[in-house]
């Protein structure tokens, strides 16, 4: 035993052969839980003298198996005890309590066995105390206190007796830790409990490319035999063993390191060669097809001896769908057939059993039935027609019923919808009065200073009217003075409005000249979003702004007011002229004022003369090149000389568009402004109504898109004349009078609106006229007369407008209207 101890290596050859030798002539477990037989000399090899067998063991038949197996497993343990040693203490220290336990209980029982050979004996023959494999050390384990305690208190029990095994599912499973010396990896599988340690080592050998002579699987510090299962071993079902992998010779062929197979992925394109028929070979590119459906199995072939299965080749590949046919096909049930229906009388057979000889028929239930009153074909045919005229009087009735209900419905709902209509009228009217009201109030726009006037020359009129019809001589004279002065302080009331609306929309006119300079080019692209870009000019332009804005913000500190100087003071520094060294001297005196302390509302002045010059500075085209395209007067002195004209009143070279022209000028007379002051000095009068109708009839016209013209040639005093004059400012059909209800619509609405081509009425009115076909089926022929004289009165005076007259001409060569013939001229425009 020290020999071997010293020299473990070179002995571990024949160790190997001597083992396999012994395993073949040793009588093997079959793995069903039959025990070893021994022989007479083997058992009484293996028991102790003096002792006798336990009822428990097995017979004189058995014994000697039993011996022999004994024997053979001493030689086992004595070829690889040295080998072993080392490896058995380093697994004992990592083992848990229940492995010192399993070392005492086995060294109790073979002091209880031997009591007193255990000094007379070598160190050798106390391997013969360990019992055939068969046993479960790992039941032992478990089970070890109580076999101890069994063991003290029964004392004549044969420790060398077979342990009864429990009987387990072999299909089970059981987790198997595999700890590979000397590397110590550990590796673990699911195995079953029917799985023998030749398995795992073929297993192993094919994953460790190793030969299966140098696999050496030991269990608790002992070697194991190729057809021990696991389920001899002691584990249990969903149990954990830990075995260790060993090689014979760890010199020349040691245990490798385990890598666990990666999985295989097919590839979508692969290569094949084929042998064509003159010996060549071709390569072919293969398409990998991913089923996406679950193979069914159709059937095949299974090898007999690898058990490999062979599947069709129909369930390997999707079928191809087969084409349609090419000729319209129809199912039987599609086809049309023609009914007939029929009556028909079939025959009924009955019988009847009669009392006779032999045959009793009892007469309890029989009735007596006695023939009434014979109908004919033609009564019957009479009686029903009746009962259907019964039902069709019935199904009139309830046909009424529900065309009177339907009337009450929609009676019901006219109603409700009249109603509606007059909340709507009136709540707009309310909203008309009350921005009205607010427009008088607090105005803001020219349309509401236009207002005022007319409201002031309205109860001037109503006030100069009240006078002369109530009061004469000195008594008038005195009430004339008093209303003018009255006048003249609603006139000086009026002023004052317009001062604060002027300052209010002076900031506001800045505040759009800014966004207008700083907004960002846009324009539309072929899918019809829009695409903004920032210019370098408008990148200045908002700059430029934000400076403003911080410059007018107020309630800011002195360190936030200094920052915003310093920021405008970089600015405009970057241009060296008269109006920046006055701005930059202006900044340098605020700096001065707010670093000794000078309170705010003494700086007022001071800002706005600085805001002021920086406005100026923004609206310099050198300064701000965008401002260049937003300024009434263009830097270029030769567009000055186009489409120029004179204002007489004014005395002032305008452009073209600051000039109105009536239907009834011959020159280009008083500009807009001119005509505006003389109105609110003189005339007084309001043309807001007539504005907001004539955009209205403009955006109708646009809705057409017939390229109608003169809508868009006529002034709000030329609609004004139209609607009051020759229309009389009311609707032609009910006689409504309200501007705010009347619109302007085609009275042909199929040809161009003009003022020989227009119908004054109401909005609903409209609504209704439009949806008329034919206008001889909606009016009579009096109204229609009615309307065409008005047309007549009106193209005599539209057609001396510059520009009409071309378009009366068009009309009169297409189409020859009866009554008077007009034919305009152009008007000459002076300069």
């Amino acid at each position: 035993m020290a020999d071997q101890e010293e020299n473990p290596l070179a002995e571990e050859g024949e160790q190997a052969l001597q083992e396999e030798e012994m395993l073949e002539d040793m009588p093997q477990d079959d793995g069903r839980g039959q025990d070893i037989e021994l022989s007479e000399e083997q058992a009484e090899d293996v028991a102790p003298e003096g002792e006798d067998i336990p009822p428990d063991q097995p017979e004189d038949g058995q014994e000697g198996e039993q011996e022999e197996e004994a024997e053979n497993a001493e030689g086992i343990e004595e070829a690889g005890e040295a080998d072993n040693e080392g490896q058995a203490e380093e697994a004992a220290e990592d083992q848990p309590e229940g492995g010192a336990n399993e070392e005492e209980f086995h060294e109790g029982i073979a002091e209880e066995a031997e009591p007193d050979e255990e000094t007379e004996q070598p160190e050798a023959s106390k391997t013969k105390t360990v019992p055939s494999p068969a046993p479960s050390p790992v039941t032992k384990v478990f089970t070890g206190a109580t076999e101890t305690d069994k063991v003290k208190d029964e004392p004549e029990v044969d420790p060398y007796a077979t342990t009864p095994r429990t009987k387990f599912n072999l299909e089970a499973t059981a987790t198997v830790k595999f700890v590979l010396m000397p590397s110590g990896q550990v590796v673990t599988l699911a195995c079953t409990l029917g799985q023998t340690l030749g398995e795992l080592k073929d297993h192993f050998s094919s994953e460790l490319k190793m030969s299966v002579n140098f696999i050496l699987l030991m269990f608790d510090g002992k070697s194991m035999t190729d057809t021990t299962t696991l389920a001899d071993l002691g584990v249990g079902p969903n149990g954990t063993i830990q075995l260790e992998l060993q090689s014979t010779d760890p010199v020349n062929t040691p245990i490798k390191t385990y890598r666990p197979r990666q999985e295989y992925h097919m590839p979508d394109v692969i290569t094949v060669r084929v042998q064509t028929d003159d010996e060549s070979y071709k390569d072919v590119v293969v398409e990998i097809e991913r089923a996406t459906r679950k193979k069914p199995y159709l059937g095949g072939y299974r090898h007999k001896k690898t058990g490999i299965e062979y599947h069709h080749a129909t369930a390997q590949t999707m079928q191809k769908p087969r084409p349609p046919p090419a000729v319209e096909r129809f199912c039987r049930n599609t086809q049309t057939i023609e009914q007939k229906h029929r009556v028909q009388q079939t025959t009924n057979d009955t019988s009847t059993q009669m009392t006779k000889i032999g045959v009793f028929v009892s007469n309890e239930e029989d009735k007596l039935l006695t023939p009434k009153r014979y109908t004919t074909s033609t009564e019957h045919h009479n009686m029903i027609l009746s009962k259907i005229i019964i039902i069709q009087k019935y199904y009139r009735r309830w046909l009424a019923k529900c065309y009177v209900q339907r009337l009450k419905e929609d009676r019901l709902k006219r109603l409700q919808w009249e109603h509606q209509e007059e909340m709507r009228r009136r709540k707009e009217k309310e909203d008309r009065i009350k921005k009205e009201f607010e427009r008088r109030m607090n105005p803001k726009t020219k349309e509401d200073f236009d207002l005022l006037y007319h409201a002031l020359e309205k109860w001037r009129q109503e006030e100069l009217e009240r006078i002369n019809n109530t009061l004469t001589d000195a008594e008038r004279k005195a009430a004339l003075c008093m209303l003018l002065d009255q006048e003249t302080q609603l006139i000086s009331a009026i002023g004052r409005h317009k001062l604060e609306a002027d300052a209010e929309n002076k900031d506001k006119r800045v505040q759009q000249f800014l966004e207008k300079a700083a907004a960002p080019r846009r324009w539309h692209g072929f899918d019809g979003k829009i695409t903004e870009m920032d210019t370098p000019y408008t990148i200045r332009a908002k700059e430029l702004q934000d400076i403003y804005n911080s410059i007018n913000m107020k309630y800011l500190t002195q360190d936030e007011r200094l920052d915003v100087l310093l920021t405008l003071k970089h600015t405009v520094k970057e241009h060296d002229c008269k109006l920046t060294q006055e701005i930059i001297e202006l900044i340098d005196r605020e700096a001065d004022l707010l670093m000794r302390g000078v309170k705010e509302s003494n700086l007022d002045g001071l800002r706005k003369r600085i805001s002021t010059l920086f406005l100026q500075y923004i609206k310099t085209p050198t300064f701000n090149p965008e401002a260049a395209k937003l300024l009434k007067v263009p830097q270029d002195p030769s567009t000055l000389r186009k489409n120029i004209y004179f204002c007489s009143s004014c005395n002032s070279y305008l452009k073209s568009t600051e000039f109105s022209l009536s239907s009834n000028s011959r020159q280009v007379g008083k500009c807009r402004r001119c005509v505006k002051m003389d109105n609110d000095a003189r005339v007084r009068q309001d043309y807001s109504h007539y504005r907001h109708m004539l955009k209205t009839l403009r955006k109708a016209e646009e809705a057409f898109g017939d390229d109608s013209k003169i809508a868009f040639l006529l002034q709000e005093h030329d609609l004004r004349y139209l609607v009051d004059k020759i229309w009389g400012g009311q609707s032609i059909l009910s006689a409504w009078d309200d501007l705010f209800d009347l619109t302007m619509v085609r009275w042909e609405k199929y040809e161009e609106w003009s003022p020989w081509n227009c119908i004054l009425i109401t909005k609903d009115e409209a609504a209704a006229h439009e949806k008329l076909v034919s206008l001889e089926e909606g009016y009579g022929q009096v109204f229609i007369n009615r309307i065409n004289q008005k047309h007549v009165l009106a193209r005599n005076y539209f057609s001396r407008l510059p520009g009409m007259a071309e378009h009366v001409r068009k009309q009169a060569n297409k189409k020859s209207k009866s009554g008077p013939a007009v034919s305009g001229q152009a008007v000459p425009v002076q300069g």
